[in-house]
C-alpha cells in the first residue's frame, strides 16, 4: 500500500486513481492472488481520503472481478482463471470445445436480426439481397467471458434458424432442425487489438492483444452456411496445433 500516489492536481477522480493504481499492481504480481487488501477505514486514514473513494474503488474492482469480497474480512485479490489450451484439430463449436476442457458454456445475445448486407453476401458468393441472419454473441466458460462473436448465417441453406433457440449452440440447431451439418470450414487467425467496447467486456483496464479468428463453414455438399468473426482474449486462449512429417 506504500506504493499508492493519490493526486489532487488532476483531472481523475480519486477512487478512479485507486483503482488503476491496485489493478496494476494486481496485473504486475505486486499483488498477487489471495491477498487481502485493506479495510476500507483504515486504507482511507491511511491515504487521507474519505471512506467513500475507498468504496468506490473496491466496488469497481469487484465488478471487474479483480477482487472478491471476504464478509468481514474485507476484499481479496482474486485467482485469474488458467488459460485454455483447446486442439484445432477439427470442426467443432464454442460449447463442445468448452465442455471439451470442463468449463460450463453460456451466451449472452447482443445482436440479432436478419440483414441484407452486400459485403458479408459477397463472402457466401450470393446476391447483395440475400436473407442473413447477423448473430452478434459474448461467450463464457464458467461465467468467464472469453470472446465476442459476429457471426452470419445463410438463411436460404438454413431458415429454421431465424426463430430458433440461439442460446446455446448454433451448430447443435442446425443439426436438429435444419437436418445439416458442418464439417469443413477455412480458418484465419490474426493478431489484434480490442476496442473500448471489447475491453469492457473482457474486463481489461487496457486493451491486451487479442486473436480474431474468421471462419467460412460448409456442409457436406460445399454449401457456405457460416460466416463467424470471433475476438478471442489473448491472455486466456493458447491454442494448439498437432502436425506430422
Amino acid at each position: 500500500m506504500s506504493l499508492l500516489r493519490l493526486r489532487n492536481d488532476t483531472a481523475m477522480p480519486l477512487y478512479q486513481q485507486l483503482e488503476e493504481q491496485l489493478s496494476a499492481l494486481i496485473a504486475s504480481g505486486s499483488l498477487p492472488p489471495g491477498v487481502v487488501l485493506p479495510a476500507e477505514r483504515q486504507l482511507a486514514e491511511n491515504l487521507g481520503v474519505s471512506r467513500v473513494t475507498i468504496q468506490r474503488a473496491y466496488a469497481a474492482m469487484r465488478e471487474r472481478e479483480l477482487l472478491a469480497s471476504q464478509g468481514r474480512k474485507g476484499f481479496v485479490v482474486r485467482r485469474r482463471p488458467d488459460p485454455v489450451r483447446p486442439g484445432m484439430d477439427r470442426l467443432k463449436g464454442f460449447t463442445e470445445e468448452m465442455r471439451e476442457l470442463g468449463k460450463i458454456p453460456s451466451s449472452r445475445i447482443i445482436e440479432r436480426e436478419v440483414v441484407q448486407d452486400r459485403s458479408i453476401s459477397s463472402i457466401f458468393g450470393m446476391s447483395s439481397t440475400a436473407p442473413l441472419l447477423k448473430l452478434t454473441r459474448v461467450r463464457y466458460g464458467d461465467d468467464v467471458p472469453m470472446s465476442r462473436e459476429v457471426a452470419w448465417y445463410n438463411l436460404k441453406a438454413v431458415p429454421a434458424l431465424e426463430h430458433g433457440d440461439l442460446s446455446g449452440s448454433v451448430y447443435a440447431v442446425i443439426a436438429e432442425t435444419c437436418g445439416a451439418r458442418l464439417v469443413t470450414c477455412d480458418q484465419t487467425i490474426e493478431a489484434t487489438m480490442p476496442t473500448t467496447a471489447e475491453c469492457r467486456i473482457f474486463g481489461f483496464d487496457q486493451p491486451l492483444p487479442c486473436l480474431l479468428i474468421k471462419r467460412h463453414s460448409f456442409t457436406q455438399d460445399a454449401v457456405m452456411i457460416e460466416y463467424v468473426e470471433g475476438l478471442f482474449r489473448g491472455d486466456m486462449y493458447s491454442y494448439r496445433l498437432k502436425m506430422q512429417a
